[in-house]
Order: structure tokens, then sequence, then C-alpha cells
């Protein structure tokens, strides 16, 4: 087999578009995944794009160049990602409280305004108005997860890319240098590794004697066939309990487990929301929990429950619509930007995972990792090292 320029591990929203701009920078590159079709975090995104959401100079600018590349992506990619915009209507129940649920979005580029629980089902007419004390809203991105990603391939293909089907069940590591991974039939060499299998990353690098701060939850959520009401938005909780979990579970003196299986970091959150896709299924979520197992056994009943539960309050129709319960095992970092670049201390090493917001910064990131790897040093890249924690 030929010594590669990259290889590239994990075939998510991560590693389908970093190959394609590695590709596109004249490289050869080899895009691994265990799966043509895998049930990973991306395949059961909402797909939202919160370009509006930038609270500092840097997520801003990411914010800014990721809109603008999702909307040309379709004729970038020469296929359909499905790209449009919608409202986002951010739910607050019966008993919240407007001014202290806008202080989360007071730093934003673009903060959601609060509107009345009539004008929220104005925006949303399947809302029950009963149920909720009003809504923040604002203009949202979304696409097709499933169809952003295929577009990303064909085009890595067209390029010269090459995909292989197999599962990565370790690096190829000679003192302090990586020179290719090892699947369960053959040794793939290369000049370069990229990591980018989301959760799986850093129970791969472990098994390299590499120790990174990445961190994930086993999400879960229930996915739909087509159905024939509309939903007209992208439904979330102004209050979303998720990042609160993600900055506890995260926290240094939790790292430790986070390599031994069996432990529960933080207790289960549930952020209910809906979206409808522009094929008219429908994903309702979102239980999310920190077990340090990667094959945890969940009670999908149980879940699926609690999920119709609470969608039952704000969206009845939705309550009892037929659905299948779905996993998937979502990354995140310390302090939410993603980890991005060289492991240190180890040559040919390299990790992109950890994105708290993958469709609206993975775009331009991947295009800038790229472009620096065959140029010069990107500051924006550079701050999401993965020594800043040290």
């Amino acid at each position: 087999m030929q010594t590669f320029d990259w290889i590239v591990v994990g075939n998510g929203l991560v590693g389908a578009a970093v190959s394609y701009e590695l590709a596109r920078q004249g490289l050869s590159v080899l895009l691994i995944d265990r799966a043509l079709e895998p049930g990973n975090a991306t395949r059961y995104s909402y797909g939202g794009i919160p370009y509006w959401s930038g609270s500092t100079t840097l997520t801003q600018q990411l914010c800014q160049e990721g809109i603008a590349k999702q909307r040309q992506l379709s004729e970038e990619l020469d296929a359909d990602t499905q790209f449009r915009e919608l409202d986002l209507v951010l739910t607050l129940s019966a008993d919240g409280d407007p001014e202290a649920a806008a202080t989360a979005y007071a730093h934003c580029a673009t903060p959601p305004r609060f509107v009345s629980a009539t004008e929220a089902q104005e925006l949303e007419p399947l809302l029950n108005r009963d149920a909720i004390a009003g809504a923040f809203t604002v203009r949202h991105g979304h696409v097709s997860p499933v169809a952003l990603v295929s577009a990303y391939n064909q085009a890595f293909q067209r390029l010269g890319g090459t995909r292989m089907i197999a599962a990565v069940v370790d690096v190829v590591r000679i003192k302090d240098r990586v020179t290719g991974v090892l699947t369960a039939e053959q040794a793939c060499p290369a000049k370069n590794v990229l990591v980018a299998a989301g959760a799986f990353s850093r129970s791969l690098l472990h098994q390299a004697q590499v120790k990174i701060p990445l961190y994930y939850t086993h999400a879960e959520l229930i996915e739909t066939p087509p159905l024939d009401l509309r939903l007209r938005a992208l439904i979330m909780p102004a209050q979303t309990q998720r990042f609160t979990l993600e900055a506890k579970a995260s926290q240094p003196d939790t790292d430790a487990k986070w390599d031994e299986p069996g432990h529960e970091v933080t207790p289960a959150i549930l952020d209910s929301g809906a979206i409808q896709f522009l094929d008219g299924h429908v994903c309702l979520g979102q239980i999310s929990r920190t077990l340090t197992d990667l094959e945890a056994d969940l009670d999908e009943v149980e879940s699926d429950r609690t999920m119709r539960s609470a969608m039952a309050a704000q969206i009845p129709t939705l309550a009892d619509v037929p659905g299948t319960w779905r996993r998937c095992r979502v990354s995140f970092s310390r302090d939410g930007l993603p980890l991005v670049g060289a492991v240190p201390g180890v040559a040919g090493l390299h990790v992109m995972a950890g994105f708290s917001a993958p469709f609206v910064y993975l775009p331009p990131v991947a295009q800038r990792f790229a472009q620096a790897v065959v140029g010069e040093a990107d500051p924006a890249i550079a701050a999401m090292a993965l020594d800043r924690f040290s």
C-alpha cells in the first residue's frame, strides 16, 4: 500500500470535511471508517447552524465564515446539502424568568429576541402556548447531516481521495512518531494521522499511550419516519442543561474516571427539542449521559417514555408519533472550543474533535487547518491546540 500524506480516521462531519480540504490542497489522503454509513453523532444530529451565537472574537469570526461557507457548499461540492434558514424557537418553561434566561445570550453576536407565547405559536403553530412563558427566537441555519457528509465524500473522491471501510484498532507508533494506523486486516502507512473519530478518539489514542482532554456524552433521541405533519421551526429549550453538564463532566479532577469504564460522571439531563428535515422525518430529543463506557447499556424503553412525556407538554402532536430510539456519542472539550492540531510530543499524530457547534465551526476550521498544513501557521487553529490546558 502507498504511504499517504494523511490518513483521516472517522467519517463523521469532521473527517468528511477535513479529508476533502486536505485533498483540495493536493495531498494524498486515505479516509477510514468502520462503516459505510456509520451511526455516529453526525448521523443523528439536528443539523443546526447557530451562526448568530458567537460570543468571542474568535467564535464570531468562525460563525461568519461558517455560514458563508454553508451557503455556498452545495455549489462548491456539486451536491445538495439541503441548506436552508429557519426560525429557531427557544422555549421558556411556564414558570421561567425571561430576564434570567436572556443572560445566557447577552454576549452573542445576534442575541435571540424574546416573544410571547402567542407569538411563539405563530412561529411554530404546533406549539402548545399554555405550556410556555414565551420563547427566544432568531434565524438559524440548517442542513441535512447525511447529505452534507455525502457531498463532502463525493467531492473528496473526485479529487483523488481514497476511502476504506475498516475498523482502526490502533495507531502505529515507533517511539515518539506515528507512521500510520492498524486495522483488523492490515497496516496503513502515512506521514500524518488525523484522529477525527469523535467520542471514540480518546479511547483510540489511550491505546497508543496518548492522553487528551476529550470527553463525551451518550446522546439519546427518537427518530421518526417521514410524517404528514409540518414542523416549521427548530425547537429547543431556552435554558439548555447540556453545556452545564459538559463543564462539570470535564473538570480536571474527573479526568482519570474517563479512562475507567463504569462511572457516571454527572447525572443525566434532558433538553427537550425537535427538528423536521426536508424529507419529513423528525428527530426528537435529547437525553445526555456522561457514562465512561462507550458501550454502556441504556434503558431505551424508559428513555423513549421520558422524551415523549417532555414533548407532550409543548408539542402534543409529536408525543405519540411512530419513532425509533437512537443513541450516539457526542464529544466535547473543557472550554467549548474543539481540540484541533498536533498531539504534543508525538510527531505525525493530530486530532480534530470536540466541536460544540460543528455545523457552523467545522467547515471553516477544516479549511483553515488544511491551509495551515501546507502554508503558514493560523492563529485561529493555534487557539484550539491541545496544549492550551497545560
